[in-house]
């Protein structure tokens, strides 16, 4: 990745905008919806940023840029058009180690903003890492189309009984499916409907109910051409629940950015084709561990006795073309 992201705590943002200019403008209302700690120094103002200083009591200094304003922010924006002055802000930000961003000059910037789509709060954050703008808007408008207005108050409503269904359900796992089913079902549809009493007694009545501790089981995906666009929706499901992941150098590393981000990832030295590390798998299925085994093309599964003897469920899928 050529860009890290990342979400910053707004209430350590200490930003200072330099310009007064419709640009500005749009830079300080994407602020405002995580902090008001903006200084905004230029001598000249838009009626747009003339009216956001004074609606929210922001800083004003009443001067173009000037060396020695910045050095006790820790985020600042260049939005003038002077290139000039915004390679003086860039160098004074870089001399204090500061986060800079410099409207349409992606080399003077240590980070950039992405696109998002704001159902708070649920932040969806995007980037083309500035290579195909046209792609990323089109990317974004397929999610907007998709993403409830009020999905937002799922994420607050989970929030609101996330430690309720912790100390009631045990295992990682099971609070997951435990969540994607009140989430994707009636529950989650009485909380977009707007009826949260009706949605926080069935919860409850759900977490009242008897929860058995998680099993462990272990699944094969032999992944024929290995190419992620032609993962099924079963395979792509097993491997978001994934607590463990195996793999050899074979396999389509690409593959591995769609297995749970916190699974336990285990690469294997000896390929799967000479040597199938079935022990190492028994072992943490037996914890209760959700196992993927990710194999490359679509050669038999040896036998082994371990797995056939042990209590252990598994299974095979082929995933690809």
């Amino acid at each position: 990745m050529k860009y890290f992201p990342i979400f910053l705590d707004a209430k350590y943002i200490n930003a200072v905008v330099i310009g007064g200019g419709d640009v500005a403008a749009r830079k300080i209302e994407l602020l405002l919806k995580t902090t008001t700690n903006i200084t905004v120094m230029s001598e000249q103002l838009s009626i747009s940023v003339e009216r956001l200083i004074e609606t929210h009591k922001l800083h004003w200094l009443q001067h173009n840029y000037e060396a020695g304003h910045i050095e006790n922010a820790n985020l600042v924006i260049a939005a003038t058009d002077n290139t000039e002055v915004n390679q003086a802000v860039a160098a004074e930000a870089t001399k204090f180690k500061l986060l800079v961003n410099v409207v349409d000059q992606p080399d003077l910037c240590t980070y950039i903003t992405p696109a998002i789509i704001d159902r708070d709060p649920m932040l969806i954050a995007m980037s083309s890492s500035g290579s195909a703008p046209i792609l990323l808007r089109m990317l974004r408008e397929q999610i907007e189309k998709t993403l409830p207005d009020g999905y937002g108050k799922l994420a607050d409503f989970a929030f609101k009984f996330r430690d309720h269904a912790k100390a009631r359900i045990k295992g990682i796992r099971n609070r997951r499916s435990f969540w994607e089913q009140i989430l994707r079902g009636s529950v989650g549809q009485l909380i977009l409907d707007g009826k949260n009493t009706e949605a926080e007694q069935q919860l409850i009545s759900n977490l009242k109910e008897t929860m058995v501790p998680p099993q462990g089981e272990i699944v094969f995906i032999h992944t024929l051409d290995g190419e992620p666009d032609n993962l099924t929706l079963k395979a792509h499901r097993e491997l978001q629940f994934a607590d463990a992941v195996f793999y050899d150098e074979t396999v389509n590393l690409t593959l591995i950015e769609y297995v749970r981000r916190d699974a336990d990832k285990y690469p294997q030295d000896i390929l799967a084709s000479v040597l199938i590390n079935f022990q190492h798998a028994l072992e943490l299925a037996e914890q209760g561990q959700k196992v993927i085994y990710l194999l490359s093309g679509n050669n038999i599964l040896p036998k082994n006795e371990a797995l056939l003897q042990s209590k252990i469920t598994y299974k095979e899928l082929s995933s690809g073309i």
